[in-house]
């Protein structure tokens, strides 16, 4: 399983910028709105040093990391619900993604305009926001008037029809649909109209990269935060201008920029953690002499589901799986010395997976 993230804003907070970083891609990135049309699509392995240490245990040919797609979509403007900038295409492309990475502004430079004038995280914010609403009280709507003839004499209709009253007051009264408490039959209901303040959202504030070291106490970092804590979301702080310039560099040269300059980890890095605690994700490993692999779920899924994102016939097929922790094996230095020491279990078809449960399915088609 990989998945789909989608780097929204407004024009010119750098969204592109960060996307050719971490993608190694050329997407345009200019000092003019909409210089960005059509959405860039980069995909981008996630790091995980667990798959370097496995392959060593192994002696594994390949090494094959989870992947997660970027798309770079066009800077939102003001009146983009009613088709303002191209409004209505580029949020229609916010509708293919898991989530959404919306890039906030806060460095002050002359040489890059902004397109209100100012730098102002919450103002930026709100519009983003509010016209993600608006997008979703029209599709609401839509479907509301269509089905509402049919909620007459059709209790599947009328239970989707309470639904969509529901969520429409609270899109009318400024609350965005994640924000609801929806239940799982709610969400279920509501999955094909993909609304966009159904999505999770990650905020990033991009600073400059003076203002890294001491970042959570910028101003306008300190908006951002209360504005994702009220949201109950995250938020990530990247300097785009950083991102762009370690891209560049080999991974020794990297290492020692990132040292210099007092940062722990990558933009890339940071995205990868948060996107994976927002969207609910773990990695479950397989390793042997051909490849070691890392194979992205959804938390709670259970073995022989998670057997079929490899492939179909694991599932349908699906007896047991022989499961050792991450730790555990590393601890023994061998699968053959995990299971001399008991680590090794055989689970069946109700074990629940674990982020790094290192896995061997057993299956019969």
């Amino acid at each position: 399983m990989s998945f789909s993230l989608g780097i929204v804003g407004l024009p010119n907070v750098g969204k592109s910028t960060l996307f050719n970083a971490i993608t190694h891609c050329q997407a345009q990135a200019s000092n003019y709105p909409f210089c960005t049309i059509d959405p860039n699509i980069g995909i981008v392995t996630i790091p995980d040093e667990r798959l370097k240490v496995l392959s060593g245990i192994s002696n594994s040919k390949k090494l094959l990391p989870t992947a997660v797609e970027f798309v770079d979509i066009a800077g939102l403007v003001k009146g983009a619900s009613k088709g303002e900038g191209l409004g209505n295409q580029f949020l229609a492309n916010i509708r293919e993604v898991q989530a959404i990475i919306h890039v906030v502004r806060c460095f002050d430079d002359e040489n890059i305009v902004h397109v209100n004038g100012k730098v102002d995280p919450a103002a930026d914010i709100e519009i983003i926001n509010y016209e993600l609403i608006m997008s979703d009280l029209s599709t609401i709507e839509k479907r509301i008037n269509s089905i509402s003839k049919q909620a007459k004499n059709n209790k599947i209709a009328k239970e989707q029809l309470d639904l969509f009253e529901k969520v429409k007051t609270s899109l009318e009264s400024g609350i965005m649909i994640r924000s609801m408490g929806l239940s799982e039959l709610d969400q279920l209901l509501l999955r094909e109209l993909s609304l966009l303040t159904n999505k999770a959202v990650i905020y990033v504030a991009n600073v400059k990269e003076e203002q890294l070291k001491n970042a959570e106490h910028d101003k306008n970092v300190k908006i951002i935060e209360e504005i994702s804590k009220k949201e109950n979301t995250q938020k990530v702080v990247i300097s785009s201008k950083i991102e762009a310039e370690l891209s560049e560099l080999s991974q020794e040269e990297a290492a020692e920029f990132m040292k210099e300059i007092g940062i722990t980890e990558s933009g890339l890095d940071k995205l990868a953690k948060v996107s994976y605690s927002v969207l609910g994700l773990i990695t479950y490993l397989t390793t042997g002499v051909q490849e070691t692999r890392a194979w992205t779920i959804k938390k709670g899924t259970k073995a022989p589901q998670a057997a079929g994102v490899i492939h179909t016939d694991f599932e349908r097929g699906f007896i047991k799986t022989e499961i050792v922790s991450y730790d555990d094996l590393v601890k023994t230095g061998s699968m053959l010395k995990a299971k001399d020491s008991g680590l090794v279990r055989m689970e069946g078809k109700e074990y629940v997976m674990q982020d790094g449960d290192v896995v061997d399915f057993k299956f019969n088609v």
